[in-house]
């Protein structure tokens, strides 16, 4: 429950961006969310911490699935149209 009082706490810093900054900031506090129950673990006084990490642990999964997606298959890059070498 700590991580849904870290957000109300933001609650007018997020009011106060404007509406894609928001939905940037929804998406961070919803990966936080994904990762919630680990974080209980985390003996932490500080939410933030927690919250931080279980963001970066998102992105992070996100961005090696970028990684795999445009290495395409056997793990090279894939190769650029012809003529545009």
């Amino acid at each position: 429950m700590k991580l849904e009082e870290l957000i109300a706490e933001l609650g007018d810093y997020r009011r106060a961006l404007r509406e894609d900054d928001r939905r940037a900031f929804d998406a961070l506090m919803n990966r936080a969310r994904r990762y919630a129950s680990a974080a209980g673990f985390q003996a932490s006084s500080d939410p933030m911490e927690t919250a931080l990490l279980s963001m970066l642990l998102g992105i992070e999964k996100e961005l090696e699935a970028l990684k795999r997606e445009a290495s395409g298959p056997g793990g090279e890059p894939p190769s650029p149209p012809p003529g545009k070498d």
